[in-house]
């Protein structure tokens, strides 16, 4: 059974799961205790919990309970993800998070509506004393957690999301503010969505690293085709939503999750007109895993403003039936009307709801009707890569960075911000000497705009600058904006060579999945001619590209090609591979005949030679005779091959040995018969030839061939008595490797 509540007193200093009871504080949280004559099921540890109340009177800006998204309305069954945050530089060591139907006071098991379902372990439990309430795991200092809710049935009304925040010795508890969320079911409220109240625009830099790696995640795990796909998003007004969950996925977001083609995707951004500011793009990864300490994750830029404020983006995790990673309907602006300088998230995969396989490589099993976009869970099938029969959370497989790098106009909210943050992109300081007061502190100029004018006449340009603090309200602060005359383009004797421009991104994939297409890459003008004539340089290049030149049934879709791998030597000729997957075999049954692995040679520096590395020579072998002459042997042997240059050095030396004259009875006594006899017998021992070499011990950095020589007849003379096979021993393929 579950512990008996601690005692409930305003004096309490002991700590339970989510909770702190401070002592002798003017701040401190006290529980109100009921009547005594309420029913037991009131007086649950839960209701106690709502009921109690803090004695903070000031409104609390440090904390904020948040729905991804900043949905108004919610979906029913549909899963969320709820997060709590501290601003910079505060923190909280404890909380307590539960989903309230609305006009309910908490009594009542029925009063929690929905269900949590825990993201990480170690960070957040359910609450011990209370089961429909999320707490700590551990009480310590941290400065976000995030849960999913899953949201009620069809029916059921208003929700309440409702978090607590224990920091040092101080509980806040808010009905209202940013610690509450109130979310109703779709189309039972008509309270529209905010605004963003900030003014001017911001630049940001976003940052994808890939964590889906075998070590992290390896059931299953495809070692040799584990790869995101071309990243495609934007930033967009609220009336436009690329994917949402509980949402039904478009034809763009289908070919990004099943065939990591962000081709369509793509199409349908730039079809929405003034709803979309910027189209982001990065280019595939391969492999998957991209460490976060590595500077060369892909990347992009966008621009966000007050209409269209909002970022999303999608990546296909692949290979996968329909899953990708991504963020829906990221808002920018802060409700103090400025924009956001950091965020972080940690992301898991998707599933779109087009495709019902169950595992990285399932066959293609379309979804028909398609399901609705929904988080994986660890509990979905248990031939899933991420299945956990205790339901555990899923491993985040990514993380995104998106960062602040400039923000240009007027601003709203005049909070001084690190110098460094203001300043717009490439702008230098002006020096121009001006009366501005020591109490108006500004960022620096930003470049120079176009003229105004688009012909050969007489126009003006534009130059800004933020008013960033005011630091005497009664010496007044001069203007923030410059303007002066500039001649239209065609006047200028400046060449479109004065133009700044950016690098070109990368191609973008081939427009057709079979057959010849185009693809495109694009790059944007970082700075304008000074004198404010337009540039003329291209910002788009399309080129023709073919994928599977066969387009007929026998014919089968494949991915891209993946990158090269290293080249196969350190120094000289080499060779490097290349690999692509087939996503979809030939319709008719056969087998594909699509190229899946491209081979070319590729060329090191020269190599330098190493001088020859060998073993001292061995001791010389015992005389190949008993008596009289004969041969020795020593051999040595070659060290450390693989760093061998050209060796020609002899591995075995052969030499004559000379042992005592050979003495027997015959010889004493007949000598002349002896030599007599021996004139009519062959002399020496017959051998065969010698052997073809053998194959080298090595294909590179020094081996060894032998060859044989064998006694084919040994004659029965006394001095050759010890006739034996010989051997040869050579070096080979001494190159290094």
């Amino acid at each position: 059974p579950p512990p008996s509540p601690p005692p409930l007193s305003s004096s309490s200093s002991s700590f339970t799961p989510g909770w702190i009871c401070p002592a002798n504080s003017a701040d401190a949280f006290a529980f109100t205790e009921e009547p005594s004559d309420r029913a037991v099921k009131g007086d649950s540890y839960c209701s106690r919990i709502l009921r109690a109340q803090s004695n903070r009177k000031e409104t609390n800006t440090e904390f904020r309970l948040r729905v991804e998204g900043d949905p108004e309305s919610y979906q029913p069954g549909s899963t969320y993800r709820v997060s709590l945050t501290a601003s910079t530089p505060s923190y909280f060591r404890g909380f307590t998070l539960i989903a309230l139907k609305e006009g309910t006071d908490g009594d009542k098991d029925e009063d929690y509506i929905g269900h949590f379902q825990i993201i990480d372990e170690e960070e957040t439990q359910f609450m011990t004393n209370c089961p429909p309430a999320v707490t700590e795991s551990t009480p310590r200092r941290r400065t976000t957690i995030q849960v999913f809710w899953t949201a009620p049935p069809s029916g059921t009304g208003c929700v309440l999301l409702k978090a607590s925040i224990v920091q040092k010795r101080i509980i806040y508890f808010q009905d209202e503010g940013a610690l509450t969320k109130r979310m109703c079911e779709k189309d039972a409220t008509d309270k529209p969505v905010l605004d963003c109240c900030a003014c001017g625009t911001a630049k940001y830099r976003v940052t994808f690293y890939g964590n889906w790696s075998e070590k992290i995640h390896p059931k299953d795990y495809p070692r040799r085709a584990n790869h995101w796909s071309a990243l495609i998003g934007s930033s967009h007004s609220k009336n436009y939503v690329l994917w949402e969950y509980g949402g039904v996925a478009s034809e763009g977001v289908k070919q990004v999750a099943e065939l990591g083609s962000p081709v369509k995707m793509e199409e349908e951004i730039r079809q929405k007109g003034d709803d979309v500011l910027t189209v982001i793009k990065m280019k595939a990864q391969w492999p998957a895993w991209q460490p976060l300490n590595v500077r060369a994750a892909p990347s992009a830029e966008f621009s966000v403003d007050r209409t269209r404020h909002l970022m999303s983006f999608l990546t296909m995790m692949g290979p996968s039936p329909d899953w990708n990673v991504g963020l829906s309907a990221e808002d920018l602006c802060t409700k103090e009307c400025g924009w956001a300088q950091k965020v972080v998230q940690d992301l898991i995969p998707w599933d779109s709801g087009t495709d019902g396989g169950v595992s990285y490589e399932s066959p293609n099993k379309p979804t028909v009707p398609q399901d609705k976009i929904r988080p994986l869970t660890s509990l979905d099938h248990p031939q899933s890569p991420f299945y956990d029969p205790e339901g555990g959370a899923i491993t985040p497989v990514a993380r995104i960075v998106v960062e602040r790098i400039a923000r240009k106009g007027e601003q709203c909210n005049i909070v001084p911000d690190n110098v460094d943050d203001i300043v717009a992109d490439i702008a230098q300081e002006e020096k121009d000497e001006d009366d501005t007061p020591e109490t108006c502190i500004y960022s620096n100029w930003s470049p120079w705009s176009a003229c105004s004018s688009a012909t050969c006449e007489k126009g003006k340009r534009m130059r800004q600058r933020m008013l960033k603090a005011q630091l005497d309200l009664s010496v007044p602060c001069p203007h923030t904006q410059d303007f002066e005359p500039c001649m239209g383009p065609g006047c200028s004797d400046e060449d479109s060579s004065t133009c700044m421009m950016s690098d070109w991104i990368t191609w973008s994939p081939c427009s057709v999945s079979c057959g010849a297409g185009t693809r495109s890459r694009e790059r944007y003008v970082k700075q304008f001619p000074d004198d404010g004539s337009v540039c003329t340089l291209p910002t788009q290049e399309i080129e023709d590209c073919v994928v599977n030149e066969d387009c007929t049934p026998s014919s089968c879709l494949v991915t891209e090609w993946g990158e090269w791998d290293a080249c196969s030597a350190t120094c000289g000729l080499g060779m490097k591979r290349r690999e692509r997957l087939v996503k979809m075999p030939p319709a008719d049954g056969s087998i594909c005949g699509a190229e899946v692995l491209q081979v070319e040679k590729c060329m090191m520096p020269e190599c330098h030679t190493i001088p020859c590395l060998l073993t001292p020579w061995s001791e010389w072998s015992d005389c190949s005779v008993t008596c009289g002459k004969g041969l020795r042997t020593r051999q040595r042997m070659f060290k450390s091959p693989a760093e061998l240059g050209e060796c020609t050095e002899e591995v075995e030396q052969v030499e004559k040995c000379m042992l005592p004259e050979c003495r027997n009875h015959f010889k004493t006594h007949f000598t002349p018969l002896l030599f007599f006899l021996f004139s009519f017998l062959p002399s020496g021992c017959r051998m065969r030839p010698w052997s073809s070499w053998t194959e080298c011990t090595k294909l590179c950095g020094g081996g060894i061939q032998e060859r044989l020589m064998s006694v084919k007849q040994k004659f029965k003379t006394v001095q050759l008595s010890s006739c034996k096979d010989r051997k040869e021993i050579r070096a080979c393929n001494v190159h290094p490797c």
